[in-house]
C-alpha cells in the first residue's frame, strides 16, 4: 500500500531530466510546480507516471501531482518527488489518489465513495475494470461531497492503479 501526498499549483517549467542513460534521454522530465503561496516542487515525470485522461500538460497549467511520501528523495531545494499521478485542475472537479479499503473509505479517513451505475471504472490504460474496487490504490475524480465525517461522494470516474513492478 502506497501512502500518497499531493502538491498543487501552476507549472512554471518543464525540461528533460537525465536518468542516467543515453537511450532514455527525453523519456524523463522535470516539471516545476509553484503553489499560490510561492512554494515550489519539482516532479520527476517517468514513463510510468499516470496522467489523468492522458492530458498533455504545459507551462501555465494548474495541476496537482501525487507522490509516495515513503519514497526516498534527494535532500535538495526545491524538493523533488517522483510523480505517480498528475492531473490538471478543473473547476468543480476534485481528484484524490489514495488507498480505499473494503468500505471504500480512503486511508486518511476523509472520503467515502458511493459508487453509482454511472460511475466509470477503468484501468490506467483506459480499459474497463472488471472486479471489486475495494482494497486498491485509486484515482478518484468527483464533484460535490457531503459535510459528514468522512465526507461522502459519488465519483464521476475511478481509475484503478495496478501494482507496479520496479
Amino acid at each position: 500500500m502506497t501512502s500518497f501526498s499531493s502538491f498543487s499549483g501552476v507549472i512554471t517549467m518543464i525540461s528533460n531530466f537525465w536518468s542516467g542513460s543515453e537511450e532514455s534521454m527525453g523519456c524523463y522530465k522535470i516539471m516545476t510546480v509553484q503553489s499560490r503561496e510561492g512554494n515550489v516542487v519539482n516532479f520527476v515525470i517517468e514513463p510510468t507516471t499516470y496522467f489523468l485522461d492522458h492530458e498533455m500538460m504545459s507551462v501555465g497549467d494548474m495541476v496537482i501531482g501525487f507522490y509516495d511520501i515513503h519514497a526516498p528523495v534527494p535532500l535538495i531545494f526545491p524538493p523533488q518527488f517522483r510523480a505517480i499521478v498528475m492531473a490538471k485542475l478543473i473547476p468543480g472537479e476534485n481528484v484524490k489518489v489514495d488507498y480505499f479499503d473494503e468500505q471504500l473509505v480512503s486511508s486518511d479517513g476523509k472520503l467515502k465513495l458511493n459508487i453509482a451505475p454511472c460511475t466509470r471504472i477503468i484501468l490506467e490504460n483506459g480499459q474497463q475494470f472488471i472486479g471489486n474496487v475495494e482494497n486498491h490504490d485509486l484515482v478518484v475524480v468527483y464533484g460535490p461531497i457531503t459535510r459528514s465525517i468522512p465526507a461522502q461522494t459519488t465519483p464521476y470516474k475511478i481509475i484503478i492503479l495496478c501494482p507496479r513492478e520496479y
